[in-house]
């Protein structure tokens, strides 16, 4: 039990990578909280957790509904040692000029003002416990940009480089922070990325560019998360892992 007596939250734990996630945590016996808009969703991920599990229902864009969360997982469990922002959005693939402000917004509130609002409120609890984990599921749109996804890849360019400095800063706290870099993954928004139907046609022009052959799998983040969280990874901190199949070479 790679967590076991270690408490961890998931943003966006309702599905795709997030679930993945949560289901991977609370199998190595973390305690497991699951923050999302969905909480029919969110509930039934935490149902298939044997471990215990909370599901909370809240927008990460909103203090208060971060605040709330990180409060009733410290009234629940006592401490909170890890966690894993994941909630992310994205603009449909097409040029930069047609994204419009209002989904310019959401796309930066949810991929990168989250954060911020997570650290106000878990930083000085990590540091009033000794320590903590924080990862950050960036992009390898962050890294090697594809066409048609300007903003989006600025968000999550943001979110690698915020990791790696937030990194620096809080190392001395022992707060350890690091990003998950995904290639174009089997998610809801996958149809976003590309700009075109899912059809297996459309999937094998993106996946052309990934050198193993296929998209990456919520199993895939999870499992590097899994090993960021866990103190095998004690002296890993500032790194931006990217699980990519290869696509950044």
């Amino acid at each position: 039990m790679r967590l076991q007596g270690k408490t961890a939250m998931v943003t966006g734990g309702a599905s795709g990578f997030g679930r993945g996630i949560a289901e991977a945590f609370g199998r190595e016996g973390a305690n497991v909280v699951i923050l999302d808009l969905n909480q029919a969703g969110a509930q039934e991920v935490a149902s298939s957790i044997s471990n215990h599990a909370l599901a909370i229902e809240g927008d990460v864009t909103k203090k208060s509904d971060i605040e709330r969360a990180v409060a009733q997982t410290v009234e629940q469990f006592g401490r909170l040692d890890i966690v894993v922002n994941n909630a992310g959005w994205t603009h449909v693939n097409q040029p930069m000029l047609e994204v419009d402000e209002d989904e310019f917004d959401k796309v930066f509130n949810i991929n990168v003002k989250s954060i911020y609002l997570m650290t106000h409120a878990v930083v000085p609890l990590m540091r009033s416990q000794g320590g903590g984990v924080m990862i950050n599921i960036g992009s390898t749109a962050g890294i090697r940009p594809r066409p048609g996804l300007t903003w989006y890849n600025g968000s999550k360019g943001a979110v690698n480089l915020m990791s790696r400095s937030m990194a620096v800063e809080l190392a001395p706290d022992r707060i350890r922070v690091n990003a998950v870099a995904p290639v174009m993954g089997e998610s809801a928004m996958l149809e976003r990325f590309m700009g075109l139907p899912d059809t297996p046609e459309n999937r094998a022009k993106f996946v052309a560019g990934i050198p193993l052959g296929r998209m990456s799998k919520p199993s895939d983040v999870a499992n590097a998360c899994l090993y960021l969280a866990s103190d095998e990874a004690e002296f890993i901190t500032g790194v931006v892992l990217e699980v990519d199949g290869g696509r950044t070479i």
